[in-house]
């Protein structure tokens, strides 16, 4: 693994030392006492990194393996799930196997929530955790990133400017996730680099190259290399985006002005937003693994996000957005009602759509006019791909 240690997760023989340098972190322990107490935060920040810090030893001051800390976490975890969500729902599971390693490639809505819970799921079904892809950007507080690297995030290089450095980059990385999947070990990584913000899931051919790279230098096919991977496409659907506003205005001013330039701590703040805001109902579908990958990655990127389209949970949130007037131009068109061939996990009565309209209605009106548009788009949007996505199959099938 020394190959891999400039982007590995932490072993457990490092677990102690980590545990002992955040335990003595003066920011760790005021951003963990913020979660717990806001009031002591902000007023009497110094007997709260106290209390922290002896919660945080008899809490984790014993582990030794990185499986101690999740075991320790998993109850926050669910805590937090609870809080933010009416309920939390999953299917395809049970067509897995909890003794296989899986390649989850997953459509990404936010930063730390989407990993999480699909964790989350594996471990109360009894499968183990997999080891997440977490984007360099996020690793600049070097709190956050020990952090990641104890909860098995490994890292992926961006903004990577010589074609030279990103092909080394590329092969290690891919050499990282297959030595993890012949060692037993599953991966979470998202379809894309960054969230979609538009709510428009697509697979990005290159990270599907990535995959490759390193099954290419020991002379296998494309095909067989993917089919080995067992590459599991996961759909998470949200009820409620607790960053839609957020997302709507970085989209309204790159349409506008054709760039986007981030605050400072943006991403630390919507990481925070993501899991502690509002989410309501929650599920995540679990597909099949693919075992008739196509020959190119383009064509494989494309059977992902059907699979990943069609097997969506669409909430009344979507339906009631598919619906509304005003999109932007940039949107899809969309017919006046909602299509019954959509296939939907549940249906919904007139008053549950009703609340539905209500909450959206409320999102929308809290926002500026020039960014309501986007909002609405990247609810109504998953509605369109699911469409699509149903067509396709309907037509691959005849």
């Amino acid at each position: 693994m020394q190959e891999f240690d400039a982007i590995r997760p932490y072993g457990d023989d490092e677990v102690e030392e980590a545990v002992n340098r955040l335990s003595n972190d003066p920011d760790f322990l005021l951003m963990v006492g913020r979660f717990r107490s806001p009031f002591l935060a902000r007023w009497f920040p110094g007997l709260l990194r106290k209390r922290v810090k002896r919660w945080l030893w008899k809490k984790f001051g014993a582990a030794k393996t990185i499986k101690d800390i999740q075991l320790a976490v998993s109850e926050h975890t669910t805590e937090l799930v609870n809080n933010t969500t009416t309920r939390l729902t999953s299917s395809g599971l049970d067509r897995l196997d909890p003794s296989s390693a899986y390649l989850f490639v997953c459509n990404h809505r936010d930063i730390v929530f989407d990993p999480m819970v699909v964790n989350h799921l594996l471990h109360l079904n009894g499968f183990e955790t997999t080891r997440i892809a977490i984007g360099d950007n996020l690793l600049k507080n070097p709190v956050f990133a020990e952090m990641m690297r104890l909860n098995k995030s490994f890292v992926v290089q961006r903004d990577i400017q010589s074609p030279r450095e990103m092909r080394q980059v590329f092969l290690t990385l891919s050499g990282f996730i297959n030595h993890s999947l012949d060692d037993g070990h599953s991966i979470w990584i998202a379809q894309r680099e960054g969230r979609a913000k538009n709510g428009v899931d697509l697979t990005d051919p290159a990270i599907i190259k990535m995959f490759y790279m390193s099954r290419k230098k020991e002379g296998l096919g494309f095909a067989e290399a993917m089919n080995r991977m067992q590459i599991v496409p996961v759909s998470i659907a949200y009820e409620y985006d607790p960053c839609d506003e957020d997302k709507a205005r970085e989209l309204e001013i790159r349409q506008r002005t054709g760039t986007y330039k981030k605050a400072e701590n943006e991403d630390s703040e919507q990481i925070v937003k993501g899991l502690t805001g509002f989410k309501g109902h929650v599920h995540v579908h679990f597909g099949l693994p693919i075992h008739n990958a196509p020959d190119n990655a383009r064509e494989l990127a494309t059977l992902i996000d059907t699979e990943i389209h069609a097997n969506y949970h669409l909430h009344a949130s979507n339906l009631v957005a598919y619906n509304m007037k005003g999109f932007h131009p940039s949107s899809h068109d969309t017919p006046e009602k909602v299509s019954e061939e959509v296939v939907t996990a549940e249906s919904w009565t007139p008053a549950e759509l009703e609340a539905a309209e209500e909450e959206l209605s409320r999102r929308i009106n809290a926002c500026e006019e020039a960014i309501r548009p986007y909002l609405v788009a990247m609810y109504a949007n998953p509605v369109i791909s699911s469409l699509s996505a149903q067509q396709a199959q309907e037509n691959s099938s005849e």
